[in-house]
């Protein structure tokens, strides 16, 4: 009878700790053999192969030694040879393991000791790897806690079945936490470490905006209206850019609720943080100038290129677009994912100006012509004397004052300083040893020349090297600012693509690569184009 209470006691420590720690029964006995086992090996030697198992369902519990049978014994502790296995066994065969009942055995003090410690271990395991799996799919959503502790201003939340933080610079300024809260915030991150899984919370993270306004507003859960964008200032100000699918719903307003009641919800969870509802649009420069509200803008010149959008507001606006430390103006930017410069119109006029003297000078000093022809030809629209040298002649003599006769003479002129130009730049080209070769490249000039020569670059292989970034220049995106580095070819109308077409085409010649390897490459691409 004592055996059968034995028995019965072990599943229901077993059953009590799986539900604790809402882990699986099962994980549980076999960590209860784990332990046995151990405890086994202290007793008959640990060089021997102890097995424990427990019967989940009548707590019977069998002590086994595992022997293999091998036709030359070299370890008496593990291995049996064939002849005497089978005496035991008549089947037995090399490779096989023979089982040999071990008597029920009494844990001393110090065996107990440790097999609690094995239990405890595994259960340990068991429990981060249930908290792992639960959560790791949870990435994304908003979960709520309670406060457990704060620990140097980093928040422990106990989520019932789990435990999370959130670290100090996640949460929303002067915004503090004390036992007991109850605490409401997005999980960005889950990651298994040493110590158990760790997951992160954060109630500065854009998208906890977002998914709480998905919680207010129905349409967005029900994906009637889209966020496409949000950028937030976290206690202070923010701004999200929504779209509707349904032409009848104003996404704005739906966003906003009755007498502002949803809005309202969303900016009492986060500390007053005010809230600018944008309306999205395609057109870039639409959407750029909503996102700056409520600063009117008079004209925007955009440059799709650099993702680069220049803003001209009247003069009294300036203070408002621009916001309280640049906030008005960062946001937007981070929103809409353009950087933005913003001028006043007074501003914008001044630099008119000045880029108009600059082009008439130029055209002054280059085509030797007096004031009134370089600046007839700065306010008709010429912008280099490349443009001058090259353009239809109709274009020229069109202009009022000016005749064929004077056309020809002007167009003569240009061409003769480009002429001159260019032979500069051969010389200066020759000087720093850049080969002749150089302009076996599609797109490359002579000015490129000496860039590149200035750069150390001199042969076909000097080229080839180049990375896409090394020619046009790249971009960093740090804190919502983005801040451009040059490449040696920045001051020229290269694109992107046509700096990598100048790369390849320089390693193809360098003997880098095959023309098999670009229609592979081309072949690998074609997929992909066509997916996006």
């Amino acid at each position: 009878m004592a055996v059968s209470a034995n028995r019965l006691e072990l599943l229901q420590i077993a059953d009590a700790v799986a539900r604790e720690k809402s882990i699986d029964k099962r994980i549980v006995i076999d960590a209860m053999a784990d332990a046995i086992q151990k405890a086994a090996r202290a007793r008959y030697g640990q060089e021997t192969n102890i097995r424990a198992d427990i019967n989940p369902n009548t707590g019977d519990m069998k002590l086994q030694r595992l022997m293999e049978v091998v036709d030359s014994v070299e370890d008496y502790a593990k291995q049996i040879s064939v002849e005497e296995a089978r005496h035991r066994n008549p089947d037995a065969q090399v490779g096989d393991f023979i089982a040999e009942q071990l008597p029920p055995m009494d844990f001393g003090r110090i065996a107990a000791q440790s097999a609690k410690q094995v239990i405890v271990q595994k259960v340990r395991e068991a429990e981060r790897d249930r908290q792992f799996e639960e959560y790791k799919d949870r990435v994304g959503e908003i979960l709520n806690g309670t406060v457990k502790r704060v620990e140097y201003g980093n928040v422990i939340v106990d989520l019932g079945r789990g435990e999370a933080i959130i670290r100090r610079d996640e949460l929303i300024p002067r915004e503090t936490f004390k036992y007991g809260d109850r605490v409401r915030a997005y999980v960005y991150d889950v990651r298994r470490e040493q110590r158990g899984p760790q997951i992160f919370l954060s109630r500065t993270h854009p998208q906890f905006m977002a998914k709480l306004f998905a919680m207010e507003v129905p349409e967005i859960y029900d994906g009637i209206i889209e966020i496409r964008s949000v950028a937030r200032d976290p206690g202070s100000r923010a701004k999200i850019a929504v779209i509707s699918r349904d032409s009848s719903i104003d996404p704005v307003g739906a966003c906003v609720g009755m007498r502002g009641s949803r809005v309202q919800a969303v900016v009492g969870e986060l500390q007053g943080e005010k809230i600018d509802i944008i309306p999205w649009n395609d057109n870039a420069a639409t959407f750029i100038v909503n996102a700056l509200q409520p600063a009117e803008v008079t004209k925007v010149v955009l440059d799709e290129d650099a993702e680069r959008i220049e803003v001209v507001v009247p003069d009294d606006q300036l203070s408002l677009a621009i916001g309280r430390r640049g906030q008005n103006v960062r946001l937007a930017s981070q929103l809409t994912g353009w950087d933005i410069d913003i001028l006043t119109e007074e501003e914008e006029s001044q630099r008119r100006q000045k880029e108009f003297v600059e082009r008439s000078n130029l055209f002054m000093d280059a085509l030797n012509v007096d004031e009134m022809v370089g600046q007839v030809l700065a306010s008709e629209g010429f912008t280099s004397v490349e443009e001058v040298a090259y353009v239809d002649a109709d274009e020229i003599s069109s202009i009022d004052g000016f005749d064929e006769d004077t056309a020809s003479e002007i167009q003569a002129r240009a061409r003769e300083y480009l002429d001159k130009i260019e032979a500069e730049h051969d010389a200066r080209r020759r000087e720093l040893g850049v080969a002749d070769e150089l302009r076996e490249i599609p797109g490359i000039t002579t000015a490129m020349m000496v860039k590149l020569g200035e750069d150390g670059v001199r042969t076909i292989e000097d080229f080839a090297g180049y990375a896409v970034d090394d020619l046009v220049g790249w971009r960093e995106r740090k804190d919502g600012e983005t801040k451009f580095f040059d490449g040696v070819l920045s001051g020229f109308d290269v694109s992107r693509a046509e700096a990598e077409q100048m790369v390849m085409v320089a390693r193809l010649k360098a003997g880098w690569i095959s023309e098999e390897d670009l229609v592979a490459e081309e072949a690998e691409e074609a997929p992909e184009q066509a997916e996006a």
